[in-house]
């Protein structure tokens, strides 16, 4: 970067800038975490010889405080998916079962969103769809920062609510279901090639809240990719053209994820069950009543504080499917 000319070349200077700031991502917290192991090393042996209640009190707070910020770091260190450092794009859709299923879908849209801002994230709404009396139909959010994509591309799958309904006038249980599908964004520097004669583009009133410019004319879009079926639509702005722009980045991260399944054999599995959205095939379970339960069916971890979950504490289950990976791919190798 210190060479003369380097800026000469912006997209290569940009590119360049990107590694650097991934390279020291993984640099300066392990070295600060190292100089603190260090210097806890060194006040233990200094009280071993000169006792002192306080600075034990010091020590314990600091050894406490830096396994917290180890087991975060050691959590980094699976995410090692050519794409896992990339944003990620999170599509959400309400499974059978009209407003209860839809009410579900809004619940999980708040609980990422959650989890998004814990995590100081940035998120942007790229389109959404609202239930006829409740809730979302599907929506799509973009969730920007590090790691983004190789932390929620765990929470792909049919994802399995159980309560009394609010909608039940007899108060009655039941099981709705909604899907989540997570992409890694695409960035400008991968090409990815996409023909006119391809896409097919449809424009319709858009639906919802959004004032009349958006309700009485026709800036919704829709594209459809031929060759390879692919749909994917915007109405969150009034442009037309704005909404284009940010359907052809959806297409665009679908059919880079859709490459990528082609490519490998784990992601060629992903992608079956992506095509077998059905209600057996559920990844995880939220119980309300009769007891409260979250239950991952891959990793097997239970968590009983299900509004803790839905307020965005998902980092245990994400961390547990992520150890299991790795287990297995070692096992494998």
């Amino acid at each position: 970067m210190s060479h003369a000319g380097f800026w000469n070349d912006q997209e290569r200077a940009r590119l360049v800038v990107q590694q650097s700031r991934t390279l020291k991502g993984w640099i300066d917290p392990l070295d600060a975490l190292t100089g603190r192991v260090t210097a806890a090393q060194e006040l233990a042996e200094l009280l071993t010889a000169e006792p002192d209640d306080d600075m034990l009190a010091e020590l314990d707070r600091e050894l406490e405080s830096l396994e917290g910020e180890l087991d975060a770091f050691e959590l980094r260190t699976l995410l090692r998916g050519p794409d896992d450092f990339r944003d990620a794009q999170v599509e959400i859709s309400a499974g059978a079962g009209g407003t209860e299923a839809q009410d579900w879908a809004s619940m999980l849209m708040r609980m990422y969103t959650r989890w998004a801002e814990r995590k100081g994230f940035e998120i942007e709404v790229l389109d959404l769809s609202d239930g006829e009396e409740a809730g979302i139909k599907g929506a799509v959010l973009e969730i920007r920062g590090q790691y983004a994509y190789g932390f929620l591309r765990a929470e792909t799958g049919v994802h399995r609510l159980v309560r009394i309904s609010p909608f039940d006038s007899q108060a009655r249980r039941h099981t709705s279901f909604a899907s989540i599908f997570v992409y890694p964004v695409v960035n400008e520097d991968i090409n990815i090639e996409l023909r006119e004669e391809d896409i097919r583009m449809d424009v319709f009133r858009a639906s919802g809240a959004g004032g009349q410019h958006v309700n009485k004319t026709s800036s919704a879009v829709r594209l459809t990719h031929i060759p390879s079926g692919i749909v994917v639509s915007c109405q969150q702005e009034r442009s037309q053209f704005k909404n284009k722009a940010t359907a052809m980045k959806q297409l665009k991260n679908k059919l880079y994820q859709l490459e990528l399944d082609k490519q490998n054999a784990a992601r060629a599995a992903l992608d079956a069950t992506k095509a077998d959205v059905s209600f057996g095939s559920q990844i995880r379970s939220y119980v309300f009543q009769p007891y409260t339960m979250v239950n991952d069916h891959r990793t097997e971890l239970k968590l009983p504080d299900v509004q803790k979950v839905m307020d965005g504490a998902i980092d245990p289950l994400i961390e547990a499917y992520l150890k299991q990976e790795s287990e297995t791919a070692g096992a494998a190798a």
